[in-house]
């Protein structure tokens, strides 16, 4: 495994209070970089003080978008230790993310390795529960040439960002907007990638809902536009009767790490959950027939997102009164509790740092 070289800051940074934090507006003082070359591979990987990036004006990324993220979370538990929750996942990903946009895929287990300095060099910055580190992994197209073809030189790149809770004044049901002519991804696109041109596509979408006052815009299917796919930055689940149904993975929904672990945890509770076609027709006939009993969206960000209603074309659907189910409720405990090692993880989700 390559050595990785170290250049610490001069100047630190003022860190924030933690009661000011946001998400995604502060950053550490140092960050992870490794470049590749055709005939070369990746190499030279580095931590660095944090700053901007030398580019040149035709480097592929700004014309062809050529690039791929990920994002995870480094948490302080209550004794001190800062650790990780499946982080491998997140670098399987990110390697499906770069075969899909023919980018060279990287050494999970030097990335790993990477990850765990730079946050170990930045420690200081991880702050007290509910708030965590945020990790922005992430691979640019550099090459200096106009021309729609594979970069021939990238770089990867990882930052950090100190953020706040996700539900500033707690765990609360959002409305989502059903988006009917605008369509995020199809099967054979890039919608299990992780890549910045299908957050591009749902601007539009999520500008509109916000329009109307919906705080996530949920998308269909881009064949027949009647079959749920996921929420904005998020998967989805519905608990309809006795059945949690979320979205199979087709191609055009990305695989959510927490969505995965959501499903391990239903399954260890012995509950039904299903992984199907789900239509809205299917959802709205179950919220006039009083089946419809939840409904929640997971991610990194917010790990659990309970729905509280839903708008297609016209057509409101309020779910359980608009307040955040039991299960939701029980999902949310436990995920941020093994996350912060308040309760013991059965799963060996857990990847300590430091």
């Amino acid at each position: 495994m390559m050595d990785i070289q170290v250049t610490l800051t001069t100047t630190p940074k003022q860190k924030p209070a933690q009661d000011k934090l946001k998400f995604g507006h502060n950053f550490t003082d140092h960050m992870f970089l490794m470049n590749y070359e055709a005939g070369k591979g990746w190499h030279n990987p580095r931590i660095v003080p944090y700053g901007p990036i030398p580019m040149d004006p035709s480097s592929s990324c700004f014309h062809y978008a050529q690039e791929i993220f990920e994002g995870m979370k480094a948490y302080r538990t209550a004794d001190g230790k800062i650790q990780f929750f499946r982080p491998e996942e997140n670098f399987k990903r990110l390697n499906s993310s770069c075969e899909r946009l023919v980018i060279p895929k990287l050494d999970e287990a030097l990335l790993l390795e990477g990850l765990k300095k730079l946050v170990e060099i930045d420690k200081d910055w991880v702050p007290d529960a509910p708030a965590s580190l945020y990790i922005r992994p992430f691979v640019i197209a550099n090459q200096e040439v106009l021309g729609v073809h594979p970069s021939v030189n990238y770089l990867y790149c990882v930052i950090l960002s100190p953020s706040g809770a996700y539900y500033a004044s707690g765990l609360a049901p959002v409305k989502i907007y059903v988006e009917t002519r605008y369509v995020r991804a199809s099967k054979g696109g890039m919608g299990a990638c992780k890549t910045g041109g299908n957050y591009a596509a749902s601007l539009i979408a999520q500008e509109e809902a916000e329009r109307q006052g919906y705080s996530q815009v949920l998308w269909l299917d881009g064949v027949e536009r009647k079959y749920v796919e996921e929420v904005g930055a998020m998967n989805v689940f519905f608990k309809i009767g006795d059945e949690i149904v979320t979205p199979e993975l087709d191609g055009s929904i990305l695989p959510g790490i927490t969505r995965k672990s959501v499903i391990q945890l239903l399954k260890s509770w012995n509950m039904n959950v299903t992984e199907r076609k789900l239509s809205v027709e299917e959802l709205e006939t179950a919220a006039k027939n009083g089946t419809l009993k939840e409904a929640f969206g997971t991610g990194t960000a917010a790990v659990i997102s309970p729905i509280g209603e839903l708008k297609v074309g016209d057509t409101v659907t309020v779910i359980n009164n608009n307040e955040i189910g039991e299960l939701s409720q029980k999902l949310y405990n436990t995920l941020t509790d093994i996350q912060w090692s308040r309760i013991p993880d059965p799963f060996g989700w857990i990847t300590p740092c430091c």
